[in-house]
């Protein structure tokens, strides 16, 4: 039994790796981020706006937890979350924790490819969303999202492939 967390930065290229980990691994694949996105829709708001609201309504972000919480303790699962390592590593659930990240305009220009808009739009929002979700984490739970200390492997996707990606991590979790 495996249990993995996939965390990092917008356009980092996280859920293509979670996504081949699923395939490979053959174990469930659970996105944080899709619970945000259906709340944003259910709120009537857009992704920003939305993140601007869990400024200062906690319960949402509290809720999202609760059931990435939930994910992580049955265990023999990928989880991506922004929070997932974390949150195993605060609640000391065995879990092998990831971090990738990537150069800016490198994950500006994988979010154009994606959801289209132009490379300076795309920076301009994820600053704006890193630095929403770096207060809104270090408010309600102390956490700094800088600090990767926590982390089993921190990867930069800069000049990685998905699959090379998969594999750096496959290596580690069958040591």
């Amino acid at each position: 039994m495996v249990t993995i967390t996939i965390s990092g930065t917008p356009g980092s290229g996280k859920s293509t790796v979670a996504q081949l980990l699923e395939k490979r691994l053959g174990i469930p694949y659970v996105y944080s981020g899709m619970i945000f996105r259906t709340l944003a829709k259910k709120y009537d708001m857009s992704l920003e706006d939305f993140g601007k609201y869990c400024e200062t309504h906690e319960n949402v972000d509290k809720k999202i937890d609760e059931e990435q919480l939930d994910v992580l303790k049955k265990g023999n699962v990928i989880i991506e979350g922004r929070l997932a390592g974390w949150l195993s590593y605060e609640h000391k659930i065995p879990a092998f924790t990831v971090f990738i990240d990537a150069d800016i305009d490198i994950r500006a220009a994988r979010i154009v490819e994606r959801e289209n808009g132009t490379v300076e739009q795309r920076k301009r929002e994820i600053r704006k969303r890193e630095r929403s979700e770096a207060l809104r984490y270090k408010q309600y739970y102390g956490v700094e999202l800088s600090n990767n200390s926590i982390y089993d492997l921190v990867i930069d996707s800069s000049e990685k492939t998905a699959e090379e990606i998969v594999d750096m991590i496959l290596k580690h979790v069958k040591k």
